[in-house]
């Protein structure tokens, strides 16, 4: 049995990083050592350096969609803020909301763009047992054109409360990110420009592009104490042969798989559930916990991740618990900074 409170820690809130570096590369990098047990510092920038000639990088290269909405409840004029999650066949959204007062089914919603116009309406179809949303615009086109109408890019609460600022839209996105869909970046890759990625190309290191689209559990943080009583929701990703076909080539080299984020490890390692490396699209509901033998990833890349969540848990499992805790007191003492627009932790 593992409880949940055995991953909390204290963080002083001014290590958390409440805007990104001014350059993506200058954030620090903190490069653990499994077999040793060694902390090193560096940068990110450094990154050419630290890995070595046929290693392969796995990144996600999913796209933040502008997903958080704000609207007037149109029979109270009371303020209404949603998270679009996804869309079904009918052109229904799936939402999280939250109002001062209860919202009944049938209800319209105004959603405003960021000048506070109304451009269309929401109406509340039905609130499933989660607490989702199920609504209906009432509007034409298809949601991502509708989203970049009135979406704003969905900040986690703890970055200036939610509220973005322009820049925010290029930052809070990898400059790799194609296919869209996630309601929050991958943040390990936010690090990365294309010149960093042609610096490692330059020095041996190939890079391989894997999809998942970073959904709810994000935002659901596990409400259990025993970690073995929470349930993942389901993500889609992808894995394709051209990707399998990299990572095969590079290990055959004599390199190892770098998963750039939690994110990659979960696509790698629900693909490789059979025991070895396979082309892969669908749902994964993957709960990395301990124990969990690896078996796809050699190495991870990671920014430093809130207490008592899902993320943490996997990168203890896959650092060893005792030195994965000790890093994390290590970058605490050294001010580096947390969470999304924070500094990274390289695990080899």
């Amino acid at each position: 049995m593992t409880l949940l409170s055995d991953y909390d820690y204290e963080l002083p809130r001014g290590l958390i990083a409440q805007n990104p570096p001014a350059r993506r590369t200058d954030a620090r990098l903190l490069v653990v050592e499994r077999a040793s047990g060694s902390l090193q510092h560096y940068h990110i920038r450094d990154l050419p350096g630290l890995l070595r000639p046929h290693d392969c990088l796995v990144i996600n290269d999913t796209r933040v969609i502008a997903a958080r909405l704000v609207g007037l409840r149109t029979a109270t004029g009371g303020r209404w803020e949603g998270l679009f999650l996804s869309d079904d066949e009918q052109g229904n959204w799936r939402l999280l909301a939250k109002t001062r007062g209860k919202v009944q089914p049938g209800e319209h919603i105004g959603l405003l763009n960021e000048r506070l116009q109304e451009i269309f309406s929401l109406r509340l179809l039905l609130r499933e047992p989660d607490g989702a949303w199920i609504a209906r615009p009432e509007t034409t086109g298809d949601w991502p054109a509708l989203l970049d109408q009135v979406g704003r890019v969905p900040l986690p609460p703890y970055i200036r409360e939610g509220e973005m600022v322009a820049a925010d839209r290029e930052r809070y996105q990898t400059v790799y990110a194609q296919s869209p869909g996630a309601v929050a970046a991958p943040t390990a890759g936010l690090h990365f420009t294309d010149e960093l990625l042609q610096q490692l190309a330059a020095a041996g290191v190939s890079t391989a592009r894997v999809t998942l689209h970073v959904g709810l559990d994000t935002f659901r943080p596990p409400t259990v104490d025993v970690l073995e009583d929470h349930q993942m929701h389901s993500e889609w990703c992808q894995i394709t042969p051209e990707a399998v076909a990299t990572i095969a080539a590079a290990e055959q080299a004599g390199g190892r798989t770098i998963a750039v984020g939690t994110t990659s490890v979960r696509v790698l390692e629900t693909a490789a559930q059979a025991g070895t490396l396979a082309p892969f699209t669908g749902p994964t509901n993957l709960f990395i916990r301990p124990p969990y033998t690896f078996r796809a990833v050699d190495g991870l890349l990671t920014n430093f991740h809130l207490p008592r969540t899902t993320l943490l848990v996997l990168v203890r499992a896959f650092g060893g618990d005792a030195l994965i805790r000790r890093a994390y007191q290590a970058a605490i003492e050294e001010e580096y900074r947390f969470y999304s627009y924070g500094d990274a932790m390289l695990i080899l």
